[in-house]
């Protein structure tokens, strides 16, 4: 790995985001970029990412993003040499319940509009595409034959060899310490292993990124949530072809790890961070709560056969950084020239680093679009708020990601996977 060293862009953060948005900017034409991580490449929050990619929204927006997603996770091996284990076995939406089944035709329809290929399948059909579930319990079931699941490591891996094969560089165990400005102007980046000259900032730190942003002087409602997934002992008839689940009345989804079962979930009642008591040495260690992963793997068992009984392998946890809102924070900062922000992943920093890396290129644009506008992070710099609130908000926003309806107390329905 290199040094930190001047360059024209600096981008702070080498997790999913943080690559992909020096990929893209380097295979626009940018040159002179570099990215400083803390530790290592993906070894934050990335490495703990589940790494689904789905593609059903309610918002034609979403929907579109994430099949352009696919397409270029699809292509990636090609572009860069480095496979990010991309494996498109489909997806299963199930449902419990009637209200939910409206939901999801309502899904269906965005889905039919943008040209994403769904359909609903009869018991029948679901079986044979997922012997094991316990169909006389679904209400309906929604199939997404292009969705899939991707290595959040082999992700980070093939941007960061793309990025590389274009000029960027990767410093390493270079936390960054203090951004200098001259005026309203980005001036330097201090590390721990030195001072560089820079004229533009990408955060895309994660869930730091809050603490980076008042480095500058800007305060934005970034907050850490937790949230966590067990991988399972293997268990007969598990493959990693089987199609990833999503059962949104039990707040849950699951995939296979090999002949293993990754379940994850969204947790009725969040535990985040302070953002306020956070700075850039902060380290973001997780305890398992197994009262949390109890219920994920009973909300599992009651839907699929044969995983009564099973023994946990591994727990995977981390704090993604929220949005009051539950939408990205994408953009420049106007009071700060050369001050960008790539944040507010929602959790979807894996899934969704090559649709948000776009979005940071397209607000560099004299005329970005209405939809990137919309996720500037100068909605939250003119509008009054308050770190109680926007902490309660963003754990919202988790908490309600599977709600029926319109969005709840910051809750974003558009967003979800």
């Amino acid at each position: 790995m290199a040094e930190p060293r001047d360059a024209s862009i600096t981008i702070i953060g080498g997790g999913a985001i943080g690559c992909a948005v020096a990929y893209f900017l380097a295979r626009a034409g940018h040159r002179d970029i570099q990215v400083l991580e803390a530790t290592e490449l993906c070894g934050q929050t990335s490495s703990q990412a589940a790494g689904l990619v789905g593609q059903v929204r309610l918002s034609p927006e979403r929907t579109r993003l994430a099949m352009h997603s696919v397409a270029f996770f699809s292509s990636l091996e090609e572009l860069t040499g480095i496979s990010p284990d991309w494996r498109q076995c489909g997806s299963l939406r199930i449902s419990l319940t009637p209200e939910r089944t409206a939901e999801h035709l309502a899904m269906a329809d965005v889905a039919n509009d943008c040209g994403l290929e769904v359909q609903f399948l009869d018991s029948a059909a679901l079986q044979e595409v997922f012997p094991a579930v316990k169909a006389a319990q679904i209400h309906s079931t929604l199939w997404c034959p292009t969705d899939g699941y991707l290595q959040p490591n082999s992700l980070v891996n093939a941007y960061v060899a793309g990025a590389r094969s274009l000029g960027v560089t990767f410093a390493t165990n270079a936390r960054v310490t203090a951004i200098s400005t001259n005026g309203r102007r980005v001036t330097s980046v201090s590390t721990k292993l030195g001072t560089i000259s820079t004229s533009t900032v990408i955060n895309a730190a994660g869930p730091w990124a809050g603490v980076v942003a008042e480095m500058v002087g800007v305060k934005l409602p970034l907050v850490p949530v937790r949230h966590e997934y067990f991988i399972s002992e293997q268990i007969p008839g598990w493959h990693r072809d089987l199609p990833v689940l999503r059962i949104p009345d039990l707040r849950i989804y699951a995939r296979a790890e090999g002949s293993a079962v990754l379940c994850g979930g969204w947790e009725a009642n969040a535990a985040s961070l302070d953002p306020r008591a956070l700075n850039a040495a902060s380290v973001l260690s997780v305890e398992p709560d197994f009262e949390v992963l109890s219920n994920f793997h009973e909300s599992i068992a009651s839907v699929i056969d044969g995983l009564d009984d099973i023994g946990v392998q591994s727990v995977f946890r981390g704090y993604p950084a929220f949005s009051p809102d539950g939408r990205f924070v994408v953009g420049p900062v106007q009071a700060i020239e050369g001050f960008v922000m790539a944040a507010g992943c929602n959790a979807h920093g894996v899934s969704g680093s090559a649709g948000l890396a776009e979005h940071v290129l397209e607000s560099m644009e004299p005329s970005p679009s209405p939809y990137v506008r919309s996720l500037s992070p100068q909605r939250f710099l003119e509008t009054s708020w308050e770190y109680p609130q926007a902490r309660q908000l963003a754990q919202s926003a988790y908490e309600n990601y599977y709600a029926l309806g319109a969005s709840a107390q910051g809750g974003s329905p558009g967003e979800k996977r």
